[in-house]
């Protein structure tokens, strides 16, 4: 006696359809799982036991084999336990259904019988739809994720006897077709930062207002306990909520890395790592890679506090990142590709003890100076599009009652920013960050005075080809915040004071 039911597995930036085949035979009652199967799923014998035993359900007394196939590919999730009780069930004839060939089962089996949250569902259901299935019997903890998928079929099961009831007829489980009305997203958890309780720092804020609008990454340089982490921290506070297909990519990546990997990600994602952070917990990898920070920080904020103290591999690693926007994280057994469209926001002080240039007497030597400004390449420092001083404020402003723009305010300019780019560019994730060289020659839009500007202060500052289409990228930004259609000599102007000095970080 045998049967096949189908399953899916989801890793990284793939995922697998495994055909899960029972067969009874007469022998010594044993469980033995064949086809490149890994630990977790070999173990899956000792759950489908216990799970039977504690599910009143019989286990037959036979040889049982079951197969994943294809079996030269390796299997690694526990996510065919469901799969492969099914697959006992049919085979032993205690379930009899025949309309399994478009159904997937995925799921976790628990010793008690109940059926786990499993990761990476999200990918999972987006390739079996792919593939032509359109039933899939899920764990109801991931059904809130799941339901972010439209036009197919859930069957949410919390216990294995669900599903056994189910494939009699006995007891039919609801079905749950998932369409546009059912793509609800929790309320956003907000953020207790705002733009409002820092004090001065305008040609910051309005930095990370073009780098809001355009997602482009920024710098913060200044002494200690100006407020550059202030800023940082309050930059999500000005970005457009997530859009739905968004926080359907964010909440997969999350599910694939994080603990809380049945829950949905409503909030543009906020990462930021310690500087003794390893290079695999940045970039992503390990022996079955999962995404790192980088990938975590994917639609969202990456935050590098103090830049410099980073590791020298680890900064470098951005490179790839900030200019492909993905990442591809090559190991001896796999190469995944992650996506990693984010906005770094890196900070930095002028020296090791933060007070070269300023009022304050600095105590490095100048060897130590100079060896802390050249810790950041020339490379990780051109794919930076905006520089901003961040200065002293005055102690007897600090208690004023001044008031200071809220974020709301500064968020609607950035919607209508984002806005007029998505009428532009007919594409919702599109900014004018990620514009091609023949984008900018398409959208660009100079003026005469605007163009001469431009090339007569390359010229005179030396700036490289890629420093200069990137002025014109914040100066196209620019120009939406101020709802203007073409670039003029004052976008120019202002996208030049961005510009990193040649003697600072």
């Amino acid at each position: 006696m045998s049967s096949k039911v189908h399953s899916v597995a989801s890793s990284g930036d793939s995922a697998l359809i495994v055909d899960v085949e029972c067969n009874l035979s007469n022998g010594l009652p044993n469980i033995v799982i064949v086809g490149f199967a890994n630990k977790a799923v070999d173990e899956a014998k000792e759950r489908v036991r216990s799970a039977f035993s504690n599910s009143g359900l019989d286990l037959p007394r036979k040889r049982i084999t079951i197969n994943l196939a294809p079996a030269d590919i390796p299997k690694e999730s526990p996510v065919f336990d469901l799969a492969i009780a099914t697959a006992i069930l049919q085979a032993s004839q205690q379930t009899k259904a025949t309309n399994l060939r478009k159904t997937l089962f995925i799921g976790e089996l628990g010793l008690d019988g109940d059926i786990r949250a499993v990761r990476g569902i999200i990918g999972a259901l987006l390739y079996g739809k792919k593939a032509g299935f359109d039933q899939f019997y899920i764990p109801e903890q991931n059904l809130q994720q799941a339901a972010l998928i439209p036009d197919i079929t859930l069957v949410p099961v919390s216990k294995l006897r669900g599903i056994y009831l189910d494939l009699t007829g006995a007891t039919p489980l609801k079905r749950i077709a998932t369409g546009v009305g059912m793509l609800v997203k929790p309320e956003s958890t907000g953020t207790a930062h705002d733009f409002c309780h820092v004090i001065g720092q305008a040609r910051a804020k309005r930095a990370l207002e073009i780098a809001a609008a355009g997602s482009h990454n920024i710098l913060l340089n200044g002494p200690p306990g100006t407020g550059k982490s202030m800023l940082a921290k309050a930059l999500p506070t000005i970005l457009s909520p997530l859009e739905l297909d968004e926080s359907l990519e964010v909440t997969h990546l999350h599910s694939l890395a994080t603990r809380q990997f049945d829950r949905i990600v409503t909030d543009r994602p906020f990462r930021a790592p310690h500087h003794s952070a390893s290079q695999i917990s940045i970039v992503g990898g390990g022996q079955r890679p999962r995404p790192g920070e980088i990938s975590l920080s994917h639609r969202g904020v990456l935050f590098f506090d103090e830049l410099p103290e980073f590791h020298r591999s680890t900064v470098e690693a951005l490179r790839q990142p900030l200019e492909d926007k993905v990442i591809t994280v090559a190991r001896a057994k796999d190469t995944v590709t992650f996506p990693a469209d984010f906005i770094l926001v890196a900070t930095s002080n002028p020296c090791p003890c933060g007070y070269y240039g300023t009022s304050k007497p600095c105590t490095c030597m100048p060897y130590s100076v100079i060896k802390y400004q050249q810790k950041l390449s020339g490379p990780i420092l051109d794919r930076i599009d905006l520089y901003a001083e961040v200065d002293s404020v005055k102690h007897k402003d600090l208690l004023s009652n001044g008031q200071e723009e809220p974020s709301a305010d500064i968020a609607k300019r950035v919607a209508q920013a984002r806005h007029r780019q998505m009428l532009r560019y007919k594409d919702s994730s599109k900014t004018n960050a990620g514009l091609s060289n023949q984008d900018i020659k398409r959208f660009a839009s100079l003026t005469t005075d605007a163009q001469t500007l431009l090339n007569t202060a390359s010229e005179r500052l030396n700036i490289s080809p890629r420093s200069y289409m990137k002025l014109i990228k914040i100066a196209r930004t620019i120009a939406d915040l101020e709802c203007a259609t073409v670039i003029n000599t004052a976008h120019i102007s202002e996208a030049l004071q961005y510009r990193r000095p040649v003697s600072a970080i």
